[in-house]
């Protein structure tokens, strides 16, 4: 007989074990290793078979139990001392506030009193599976780091009902989904209330006159709430009740209703959840990839509804406070949707302005996504042209990201885009498994491990410590591999009586590989595969073998991506390779702790430069393990030859013979390097390897952590974005101004010209030493010498006079005469054919960047000297 309805009773804590609700509440547990400790004593075995679930633990524990505990003083004793100390994480002065006092002191300008990060997902914990994979781990992670350094930062997000897919494989290899639902109930979750007890609610206009509405849910990420918007409420009809259903499900039209809620709802509830909480309002805000791009109209539309802002003023002003952060290195992976169907939605009444957006006009609205094909609406560009920052998450994929999105910037040379880049990292509490967290303590000096800077003491740390450690953490991978694919045979339709094969797999002596990521085509996954018998006889070697380990999911509508997962579960398959090649299914959190710290090496094998940044490479690292990489993302700027290894790239364009050469070039490193190095043993220790595993942990470890890539964030993102807010004042007054400024720029723009450039001080044979000088004469159209910035540009020529590799060097005004005149001084600073032009570009305090406005005049060939 089936329930009609389910519903979570949550047990009374006894008055003595009322700080246990707390310790539970509050996410910092999930890093917290002595709070999961308390976890574990209130029942071993009911801890380990709800995989870690306080909040499920406490559902199933029993009253007896629980009146036991709160009659032991020890318990209480302990349970007291955690919470203390999780108040004292709360609430005292942490890395921000310290900065904040300097900054003041040194007078460099406030750091920003209230900061919002949106992001589609967030992968806190297994225990709210809220995620699918690297951009919500590292969204995740970037609310852990944030709390540990005290940031006033506020996430923002959807809750699923039915989050992403857990996943299973059939008889035949394929991947098939399930998706069952979360109850939020049941989750570590809270309802946001009003100030009279009722769900606090925000609204988004939907066309035919509907409200889609969502409650607000909260998580304490720490120091950090995580507010989670919910659809599924009565208030909505069936459609809209189902637009928080799935993660990354459905059609562009369920899509876009998520995107919708989560930038404008989610604007609305930061802002009710700030003013119920007395909390200073955002000054910042963050998106982490397009999907909250609509965040910026919704501000937008305050702004002119509230300050009585033009569309110009208000853009400037939500600009200048907007962080725009890209994880896309590939055109395919930007969310674009049909033009009409982005207007239906903003529903243009008979005026062209906004129904959803009342004020705002339509046509301004769709041409902040616009791109060169006009029946598609970028969120990409929407990004990048309502944020003055934005970023790629490892250099590399800053360069990448220049080029791709070079087009918004005409005129300019690549490098000059406005897209700098901030290397992702990982939060060491929840990745770096305990007795390596001890290490990293030992390596460090025990300094504030969020925000220290170097590791100076690896010597403290002996071999044989750091091979024990190793051995430990590989036994623990293997002893999880044989559960998993013994339960995912049995899933498959195999019985108890074939599988005692399964107890044996795995050997947790042997040299071991991890592969673990998202399994698309740019990944990889079968590169391993091009040659299957060099790979079996590597696996197979008798006098020095090497197993994998691999896991991952593909999209449920990448067909693919799940061809590749099922060529290389068939390959796994084989009863001769079986034992030393395995495929675990439905990859988590939860398997990627143990994977990622037990591998002895992690392979990274992407399409160069496709890898935005590839995260599970540091979380390993953090444990002791070897990457074994192509040189992409991250690895592209970290790698010093010490902490692994590079697998060489071919160049080639036959996609076929490229994926030939990398595939050799990677079993070639196996076989001549990795394999020897891990065998070579001095008294039964391989102290070569060992070698490199310090160097990865002491150089690496404060390297790849996200308190490292937050600080990041708020030098050069965060704390600019601030400043360019109060500079426009508490009034707006400055945005007026520089709006008007910009339109006054963009209208005299066309007629701007450089009349005549002429040169003194080379003679007839110019020479290394040489100091050219350079006078231009302008006719700026009415604007004045303070509104452009002149530069001589100078740069190897080739035979169609282009410039490359150029430099910069500004010009001064010298007086008016015939058209403005500016003048520089050039030192000729390297030989061959050089070339040299003059442009102008708009300046302006509030610009962030040259390139901002997308404007510059060039010297044309017609400005021939006086």
């Amino acid at each position: 007989m089936k329930a009609l309805r389910r519903f979570i009773v949550r047990p009374q804590l006894p008055d003595q074990l009322a700080p246990l609700g707390g310790l539970i509440r509050n996410l910092r547990w999930s890093w917290h290793s002595p709070s999961q400790d308390l976890f574990t004593d209130i029942d071993p075995e009911l801890w380990q078979r709800l995989e870690g679930d306080p909040v499920k633990l406490l559902g199933a524990v029993s009253k007896d139990r629980l009146e036991q505990l709160a009659a032991d003083p020890a318990f209480l004793e302990r349970m007291h001392a955690l919470d203390a100390d999780l108040q004292a994480y709360l609430t005292a002065p942490r890395w921000y506030q310290q900065q904040t006092q300097l900054a003041g002191a040194q007078g460099a300008g406030e750091l920003p009193a209230g900061i919002a990060y949106f992001s589609m997902e967030f992968g806190i914990t297994e225990v709210l599976p809220n995620y699918s994979g690297g951009l919500g781990i590292l969204a995740g992670d970037h609310l852990k780091s944030a709390s540990d350094l005290g940031l006033p930062l506020v996430g923002v997000g959807l809750l699923y009902r039915f989050g992403y897919f857990w996943q299973s494989l059939s008889a035949d290899g394929w991947q098939t989904e399930h998706y069952p639902a979360h109850d939020p109930q049941g989750l570590p979750l809270e309802l946001v209330r009003a100030a009279d007890g009722s769900e606090l609610t925000v609204s988004v206009p939907m066309p035919g006159g509907r409200e889609m509405t969502a409650r607000i849910w909260r998580a304490d990420v720490g120091r950090v709430p995580l507010l989670l918007l919910d659809t599924d409420i009565e208030a909505n009809d069936d459609e809209l009740r189902h637009t928080t259903d799935k993660l990354y499900g459905g059609d562009q039209n369920h899509r876009i209703k998520q995107e919708l809620l989560l930038g404008i709802g989610g604007v609305r509830a930061v802002q009710a959840f700030n003013e119920l909480n007395g909390r200073a309002p955002a000054e910042v805000f963050h998106m982490n990839e397009g999907h909250a791009g609509f965040l910026g109209l919704t501000r937008m539309r305050e702004l002119h509804a509230e300050r009585g802002l033009s569309w110009g003023e208000a853009l400037a002003a939500v600009r200048a406070g907007t962080v725009f952060t890209t994880h896309t290195p590939v055109p395919a992976g930007i969310d674009r949707f049909p033009t009409d169907l982005v207007r239906h939605y903003f529903d243009p009444d008979e005026q062209g302005n906004s129904r959803l957006l009342p004020g705002l006009p339509v046509a301004d609205m769709l041409a902040l996504g616009a791109e060169d094909d006009p029946d598609r609406f970028n969120m990409a560009h929407m990004g990048f042209r309502t944020a003055q920052r934005a970023n790629g998450v490892a250099k590399l994929h800053g360069a990448v990201s220049r080029e791709m999105f070079a087009d918004l910037y005409p005129g300019f040379d690549t490098a000059e885009v406005p897209i700098g880049s901030v290397t992702n990292g990982v939060h060491l509490p929840t990745w770096a498994a305990r007795e390596m967290y001890q290490v990293a303590g030992d390596m460090s000096g025990w300094q504030d491990l969020a925000s220290a800077d170097e590791w100076p003491y690896a010597d403290r740390v002996d071999n044989e410590r750091i091979w024990t450690l190793r051995n430990t953490l590989r036994s623990r991978l293997v002893q999880m591999a044989r559960r998993v694919v013994k339960k995912s045979w049995l899933q498959r339709g195999a019985t108890e009586v074939e599988l005692g094969w399964t107890d044996t797999v795995l050997d947790p002596e042997i040299l071991t590989i991890g592969f673990a990521r998202r399994v698309s085509t740019y990944k990889r996954l079968t590169l391993m595969l091009r040659d299957p018998e060099r790979l079996k006889r590597i696996l197979l070697d008798p006098e020095r073998p090497v197993q994998m380990v691999i896991a991952g999911k593909a999209h449920p509508a990448d067909d693919g991506g799940k061809r590749f997962m099922q060529e290389m579960v068939r390959f796994a398959d084989d009863p001769e390779i079986r034992h030393r090649i395995l495929f675990l299914p439905d990859y988590d959190m939860g398997m990627a702790s143990v994977l990622c710290a037990g591998a002895d090496v992690w392979l990274n094998n992407p399409i160069r430069p496709q890898e935005a940044s590839g995260t599970s490479g540091m979380k390993a690292a953090l444990n002791g393990v070897l990457n074994l990489s192509i040189s992409d993302g991250w690895w592209d700027e970290l790698y010093d030859g010490r902490d692994g290894w590079t697998i060489p790239t071919s160049g080639v364009a036959d996609e076929n013979r490229r994926d030939d050469l990398e595939a050799a070039a990677l079993y070639d490193l196996v076989e001549s390097r990795v394999v020897p190095l891990f065998y070579d043993r001095q008294d039964g220790r391989p102290d070569g390897w060992l070698d490199m595993i310090r160097h990865t942990l002491s150089y690496l470890g404060p390297r790849v952590q996200a308190t490292r890539m937050v600080r990041d964030y708020v030098q050069g993102y965060y704390g600019p974005a601030a400043r360019a807010v109060h500079a426009f004042g508490p009034d707006l007054a400055g945005t007026k101004e520089f709006a008007a400024w910009q339109h006054a720029v963009r209208a005299a723009w066309p007629q701007v010209r450089v009349m005549h450039v002429d040169t003194s001080g080379v003679g007839q044979d110019p020479s290394l030493g040489n100091v050219m000088t350079v006078r231009a004469y302008l006719d700026l159209a009415g604007l004045t010498e303070k509104d452009v910035l002149v530069q001589v540009v100078t740069g190897t020529v080739d035979g169609n006079e282009e410039l490359s590799d150029t430099a910069l060097v500004d010009m001064t005004y010298v007086g008016n005469g015939d058209g403005h005149r500016f003048q520089a001084d050039v030192p000729l600073e390297r030989s061959g054919p050089i070339g040299y032009t003059v442009r102008v570009v708009p300046a302006n305090p509030h610009l962030a960047s040259v390139a901002e406005m997308g404007l510059v005049t060039t010297a044309s060939a017609d400005a021939q000297p006086r």
